[in-house]
């Protein structure tokens, strides 16, 4: 099973987005739906409601009177406080034990409107996020009756597209016709849901080349493993002492290959077993045999490895138990080459050269950068002894 979180603001187009992918066979889990079953008549969520609200705002027929507690709860941040403790646990209730119904091989899109402004973006391990812009969602909303100041309103109480577009994985431009977002929805599942679903239910990670490609730094690479790092320690709680962004892609300005890397520091190598065999449930597959690093000594230090079973984002992550001298090195190279802008062009030429050639395995590539590395790291120790940098594992 997968589950993707789908979102978008008030006139976007979510729920066109959210019945096309229904159409193409995903499990749709829609929030407000959920969020008006909790409070039907005769239920104990309208109790509460009508407890903490008044009666006020129940209608003739009994059913919840959803413009009068609108007007009690919108811009009232206490109001609206109360009246989500209320309602989002009956709901998270109801959503858990619909994803549970699902079938196994099934993709579960949860439509959640509030999914940003709740911070639920990284209990997925796909975030969708669908976009219009303002202009276009209010003239949507003034059809549906609201004023161009009621709907600019309510868009403004909502995320801000910068805070949507750093949730998203996924981000559909939904502003035009309908034509180009259903053939991108039709890409997205063929070509990345049904795999995704399908790797994580296998657990095997998604197919990768095994000619290292370098390609030029990319500005969106940060963004993208600040969502990981997000998803990972959503997943592992207390269990990591501390995830970092690491390799090339950290580094700004720096060609890499188009993999996120990631450190997760945990208390030792058991941990770090339990901790890549946990992350499935954030996307990534624990991969399996003996993973070791080649410490500067040339000792093998035990480690434990997860990769990415999503076919759009390739990842590694490395679980290093803390008392491993490599988390400390991995940092430490990371850092000095950040500061170090000169070493970033020598380094940048050297994986370019070494990348051109053909390797049976992509370790051999990666052996082949060992030399540089230590040398490099040594006159990284030099820069931190200068600068009083120092290790916070």
């Amino acid at each position: 099973m997968l589950r993707v979180g789908l979102t978008g603001g008030i006139g976007a187009g979510k729920s066109t987005v959210a019945r096309r992918l229904a159409k193409l066979g995903a499990v749709v889990i829609d929030a407000d739906q959920i969020a008006r079953e909790v409070v039907a008549p005769g239920t104990p969520g309208l109790e509460a409601v009508i407890s903490e609200f008044g009666s006020g705002i129940v209608a003739a027929d009994g059913s919840l009177d959803r413009g009068a507690l609108g007007t009690l709860v919108f811009g009232d941040d206490e109001r609206r406080a109360a009246l989500n403790a209320i309602i989002h646990p009956l709901v998270y209730q109801r959503r858990g034990e619909l994803v549970a119904q699902a079938a196994a091989d099934a993709v579960v899109v949860e439509d959640i409107p509030l999914l940003i402004e709740n911070g639920l973006g990284p209990s997925y391990p796909l975030v969708i996020v669908v976009y219009a812009t303002e202009a276009t969602r209010i003239e949507r909303l003034a059809a549906r009756g609201m004023t161009v100041d009621e709907a600019r309103s309510r868009i403004r109480a909502q995320a801000s597209d910068d805070e949507r577009r750093a949730a998203a994985d996924v981000w559909l431009d939904n502003t035009g016709s309908r034509a180009p977002v259903v053939a991108e929805l039709e890409e997205l599942w063929q070509h990345r849901l049904v795999p995704f679903e399908a790797n994580c239910r296998n657990r095997r990670p998604a197919a990768r080349a095994q000619q290292p490609e370098i390609v030029d730094a990319n500005p969106s690479w940060p963004d993208e493993a600040a969502r990981l790092v997000a998803r990972i320690a959503t997943a592992l709680g207390e269990g990591a002492r501390r995830i970092d962004h690491i390799g090339s892609t950290a580094v700004p300005g720096l060609p890499a290959k188009d993999v996120i890397d990631l450190q997760v520091i945990v208390d030792d190598l058991g941990a770090a077993g339990r901790a890549a065999a946990d992350l499935l449930e954030a996307g990534f597959v624990r991969m399996p045999d003996r993973w070791f690093d080649v410490a500067r000594d040339g000792s093998e230090i035990d480690k434990a490895v997860a990769c990415n079973a999503d076919p759009g984002r390739a990842v590694n992550v490395h679980v290093r138990p803390a008392p491993s001298p490599v988390c400390r090195d991995t940092l430490l190279f990371r850092d000095w080459l950040r500061a170090s802008p000169a070493e970033v062009t020598e380094y940048a030429a050297l994986k370019r050269r070494l990348a051109a050639a053909e390797y049976a395995l992509m370790d051999d590539y990666a052996r082949e950068k060992t030399p540089w590395v230590n040398a490099a790291l040594e006159r990284a120790e030099s820069w931190a002894e200068r600068t009083g940098w120092r290790f916070g594992g």
